[in-house]
């Protein structure tokens, strides 16, 4: 009888123990963040015009300046924590970093995941072919064929797509994108498929050596990803991304990096 009192007592104490780690790690983040007087932010620099790097290590973008401006309205340090894409979940999920805001497409996959905030910012996958195949190849269905050979960025969207929409055509897979695009622009590979913002904008600085499919063939809703079970942090975001678009903030940000390339020169 004493022995399965002390037993009882031992189960009860490991359950309590259990329940307070399981409080401690799903303590929300918001009181972390105010505590802590920071807001870790994962992205992953290079993904133009989201999150660069300039020629002096200065990280800028449109996920920047908006993860800058949310740091004020919190009134706490912005910390940049600059992680290689496939890692970006994990270095969340681990606590690395409070928030990713790095061009994250909301997919059902990363859902199981991490939770999400409303989308603020929709985009579409599109094609840079090679110049060779200009004329040849006038749609991105015509890529789907065993002759060609599709370069994309690892754990992207861009990844998925060319998967899904070009299963007959080899793909080959790179650690960044700046690698992976740089196969079209040198002949290596014949397309790149990747996100309509930075395909503008590569093709646009890059005329001679890619030319740009622009019609896109994705619906890819971009949403800010915090770690699971934190409802606090999520009525946040939402109400803090509609305070920014009514008050003019999102468009003033928007236009800073989508509709002028004033800050072009500045990136490596």
């Amino acid at each position: 009888m004493k022995f399965g009192l002390k037993k009882a007592v031992s189960g009860l104490a490991l359950v309590g123990a259990l329940f307070s780690s399981s409080s401690y790690a799903a303590e929300p983040a918001i009181d972390n963040i105010l505590s802590n007087g920071e807001l870790k932010v994962c992205f992953e620099a290079g993904y133009i015009p989201f999150e660069m790097k300039t020629k002096d290590g200065r990280f800028i973008g449109f996920d920047i300046d908006i993860a800058k401006h949310m740091a004020r309205s919190m009134d706490v340090k912005f910390t940049p924590v600059n992680t290689a894409w496939d890692g970006i979940i994990p270095a969340l999920q681990t606590g690395k970093c409070d928030i990713i805001i790095g061009g994250m497409a909301i997919t059902p996959q990363r859902n199981l995941k991490v939770m999400f905030a409303d989308t603020y910012i929709e985009i579409g996958q599109t094609v840079l072919i090679k110049p060779e195949l200009e004329g040849k190849v006038t749609s991105y269905r015509d890529l789907n064929d065993p002759k060609y050979t599709l370069v994309s960025q690892i754990g992207t969207t861009g990844a998925q797509a060319a998967q899904k929409f070009f299963p007959k055509a080899k793909l080959d897979l790179f650690e960044t994108s700046a690698d992976a695009v740089l196969q079209v622009a040198n002949g290596k590979a014949d397309a790149f498929v990747y996100d309509l913002p930075y395909n503008a904008l590569y093709a646009s600085q890059h005329q001679d050596n890619v030319v740009h499919l622009d019609q896109s063939f994705t619906y890819e809703p971009l949403g800010w990803a915090i770690r699971q079970n934190d409802p606090n942090f999520i009525n946040f975001l939402n109400n803090y991304l509609v305070q920014i678009k009514k008050d003019g903030s999102y468009d003033r940000i928007y236009d800073k990096w989508f509709k002028s390339d004033a800050w072009v020169d500045n990136i490596q």
